[in-house]
């Protein structure tokens, strides 16, 4: 059985086994969005936004859509995937399945918990209504699927004029309990006027079985609202990732989105912010340090609508061996977004012979009193740099290390954690396979 008709088939048993409420309104949005994946299916090459990546090889195994039971890990196993360094709210999910004892969530002053409980009691209803699908809908088949079988994820409520005393992580783990697993969290985030959060999320496989994991995060930041997200993607040969965020603002609100893909075989990274109101400010920035036969696709979109708006964008990579990064951002300035400043870039260097990088910057601006610029560069190392290095005592290894080290920099300098900071810092060494002599 392809993969697209056991997950139809697997959507009616999800009904029939009470896993949802057929009563309530999520049900028709589920009902409406598996019908639109039935129609169109899983994206290909035929499809613009899918041009230069292939879902033939991950699409190509028998998973399994619900675990059949929930496994156990302990903290010592799993401590190294947290920031453990500083204290912080965790949302905490084992093989799809919220994990109580790794755990520690509120409803102290706002809630941090569970997108099930939103979706199974009725105090949430107004907020369903308010919130769920409403900008991700009408996105893609993948993102209809997700919708289609929404039962867990992270659900986060930061009311009016609150500042987070610690950040929150959300962390999926993945057991290998099942050969194959496909699993397919759900987040919905929503900031209040006036109110700051940082939020930590990774996505983690604790065996070599694979797993692919298809994740859905809207986030709606109020007015003047600043919302820092971070995206750890660091994850084994045989774990593939389809990651799609929405984020939505409104007046003087600050948002970014930070992702760093550094493992996993595929990863898909969907990012797209769209502006309701004036003096919004945006952040989307990346980097992808990738070596053997990895992918990663960064899709972004930035949606002016309104006026006297700032949008940034900065994407870095670094390709080894015969793997192969996208990059397609877009940024769209409505008519009615005048005074709209933008700025996009791309930068990359190829290290390996094989390597390849598809990039394509792009912008549709309608409005005549503008301020945008985007521009993409692909190259090597800079030869004369790694000479003048070598010339002073530095080895080539540590010296290619660290030139490519201060060519992704600008990307680590926008985290503001600072033991965040340190984290990646580290991952990028570890990645680059040298040991950097000093701390950040």
């Amino acid at each position: 059985m392809e993969l697209q008709e056991k997950l139809i088939s697997s959507f009616m048993v999800m009904e029939n086994l009470g896993k949802v409420d057929l009563d309530s309104s999520i049900h028709d949005i589920r009902t409406k969005a598996m019908a639109s994946f039935e129609k169109e299916g899983f994206p290909t090459k035929k499809d613009e936004e899918w041009k230069y990546t292939s879902l033939k090889s991950v699409l190509n195994h028998d998973y399994s859509v619900f675990p059949k039971e929930e496994s156990d890990i302990e903290f010592k196993d799993v401590k190294k995937y947290f920031l453990h360094e500083i204290e912080s709210y965790k949302v905490v999910f084992v093989d799809g399945i919220y994990s109580s004892y790794l755990s520690e969530t509120t409803h102290d002053g706002f809630d941090i918990c569970l997108m099930s409980s939103v979706l199974k009691k009725p105090q949430y209803q107004l907020v369903l209504d308010n919130y769920f699908n409403k900008i991700a809908q009408n996105n893609n088949s993948l993102t209809d699927l997700n919708t289609a079988f929404t039962i867990e994820g992270a659900y986060i409520h930061i009311g009016k004029n609150k500042i987070l005393p610690k950040p929150i992580q959300i962390v999926n783990f993945y057991t290998g309990g099942e050969k194959d697993i496909l699993l397919q969290p759900r987040n919905l985030i929503i900031v209040g006027e006036n109110s700051h959060v940082e939020i930590i999320e990774r996505h983690q496989s604790l065996s070599n079985n694979t797993v692919l994991t298809n994740a859905v995060t809207e986030v709606f930041a109020g007015k003047r609202a600043i919302v820092d997200y971070y995206k750890i993607q660091n994850d084994r040969e045989n774990a593939s990732l389809i990651d799609s965020t929405f984020v939505q603002q409104k007046e003087s609100s600050i948002a970014s989105v930070n992702t760093f893909s550094f493992g996993g075989k595929l990863t898909r990274n969907n990012v797209e912010f769209f502006h309701e109101g004036e003096r919004i400010e945006s952040h989307i920035n990346g980097i992808s340090i990738l070596d053997k036969k990895q992918h990663v696709d960064n899709h972004t979109l930035m949606h002016h609508k309104s006026p006297n708006c700032e949008s940034f964008e900065l994407y870095k990579g670094i390709y080894d061996d015969a793997s192969t990064g996208v990059f397609n951002g877009k940024v769209i300035v409505n008519r009615e977004a005048q005074k709209t400043n933008a700025f996009q870039q791309n930068n990359n260097i190829l290290i390996g012979d094989k390597a390849t990088i598809n990039s394509k910057p792009q912008l549709e601006i309608f409005a005549d009193d503008v301020k945008c610029s985007h521009g993409c560069t692909i190259g090597q190392l800079d030869e004369s740099a790694l000479f003048y290095m070598q010339s002073r005592g530095i080895p080539t290894k540590e010296a290619k290390a660290l030139l490519l080290y201060a060519f992704g920099n600008e990307v680590v300098e926008k985290i503001k954690i600072p033991e965040l900071k340190t984290r990646i810092t580290k991952l990028i060494a570890n990645k680059l396979n040298v040991k950097l002599g000093f701390d950040m």
